[in-house]
């Protein structure tokens, strides 16, 4: 039989970039495979099964309630948009065109205004709010974060994420504090972070994950938090939610990863160090290139191989490298963030160990002759 990657002329990709939305993220079991052509195949009365399937992951978490959603990015908005609109029915209607003086202002620290993927002042927006940036781009205290609540601040943003600054930035909890002084909802955003209820214990309102990163979930989105703030976000189905709406697939799937993934049992940093401690070896014996271990910046239980390319001896630039590694039947993907400085990052999480063989191999190939 033909295969997919043959019917569509696709390249086959060797995904060492992480829990990457561009690649498709993540693969779930075949269990939640079943679960989601289950969905597929049968009728549900649909805010039933939101309804449900909140509380049922809500009891799994022990927080107060959860809603499931089309994607980490569509939390934001909706959460945003909820924090906003509250049971204003009219608002919800008419929340962009609206001339209603209603706070709409979120406050979020500088170096959070990242782009993700997308921007998180588009996601704000599309919510109908307006971000107000604290602090600076490298620093960012509770005291920064407070001198900017006025009456017209809507809530307090926070993103947990590598893509942020990680120097000099205030905790959640910090956030969480000054929110509880202000009597502000708290959201934050903890797209690909693998707790499931660290940030609402520290305090947050609203805590927006990605069900197909961490969770290894179908493509989807979980927004879990205090009872009337998740209400909100639901009514928002009904409004800018519309756009975005997460099918019962979806919903049944990520359901089932959820429960999975409070049980599996996952590659521990150090089982990835051991295994990566072939790979490692064999970059280092190759020309112009040197590996080592790092850890993930945002703290993760994540371990990687940076290499390191002698752009000068190879005669090509780290980005030069990187283009042609995802040329061929075969592309090879890394996280490039730092390939600026002649370096990336390879997380081996999605990789088996034959493909890391692979990737040295390509890498060897490519240096050749130099």
């Amino acid at each position: 039989m033909q295969s997919i990657y043959e019917k569509y002329q696709l390249k086959h990709v060797i995904n060492a970039s992480g829990r990457m939305t561009m690649l498709g993220v993540s693969t779930p079991t075949p269990e939640v495979v079943e679960r989601v052509a289950y969905g597929l195949n049968h009728y549900f009365e649909i805010k039933d099964l939101v309804n449900k399937t909140g509380e049922f992951i809500a009891e799994l978490l022990k927080v107060e309630d959860a809603v499931v959603v089309s994607c980490a990015s569509a939390g934001i908005a909706q959460a945003v948009a909820a924090v906003i609109v509250k049971d204003d029915d009219d608002l919800l209607l008419n929340l962009h065109s609206s001339s209603k003086s209603v706070p709409r202002e979120i406050i979020l620290p500088k170096g959070h205004n990242v782009n993700f993927g997308a921007p998180v002042d588009t996601m704000v927006a599309l919510g109908g709010g307006k971000v107000i940036e604290a602090g600076f781009a490298n620093e960012c205290n509770a005291a920064q974060l407070a001198a900017k609540i006025t009456p017209q601040t809507a809530a307090i943003l926070y993103i947990k994420s590598h893509h942020t600054v990680q120097k000099s930035m205030l905790t959640v909890s910090d956030a969480a504090k000054v929110a509880r002084e202000h009597q502000l909802p708290l959201i934050v955003d903890a797209a690909a972070e693998e707790d499931l209820t660290a940030y609402y214990q520290a305090g947050a309102d609203l805590v927006i994950y990605s069900g197909a990163k961490a969770i290894e979930g179908p493509t989807s989105g979980l927004v879990i938090g205090k009872k009337p703030y998740v209400e909100w976000v639901k009514r928002q189905s009904q409004g800018i939610g519309r756009a975005m709406k997460v099918g019962k697939e979806g919903i049944l799937g990520l359901t089932l990863a959820i429960e999975q993934y409070l049980t599996a049992t996952k590659e521990t940093g150090a089982e990835m160090v051991n295994r990566m401690n072939k790979f490692i070896a064999d970059l280092n014996a190759i020309p112009a290139i040197s590996a080592q271990i790092v850890w993930d910046a945002a703290g993760r239980d994540i371990a990687r191989a940076e290499i390191s390319f002698d752009e000068k001896q190879i005669g090509k630039t780290t980005y030069q490298i990187m283009s042609e590694l995802k040329q061929g039947d075969t592309a090879i993907y890394f996280r490039e963030y730092k390939a600026n400085e002649g370096k990336v990052e390879a997380d081996i999480r999605s990789v088996s160990n034959e493909q890391l063989d692979v990737i040295s191999e390509r890498i060897r190939l490519l240096v050749k002759g130099i």
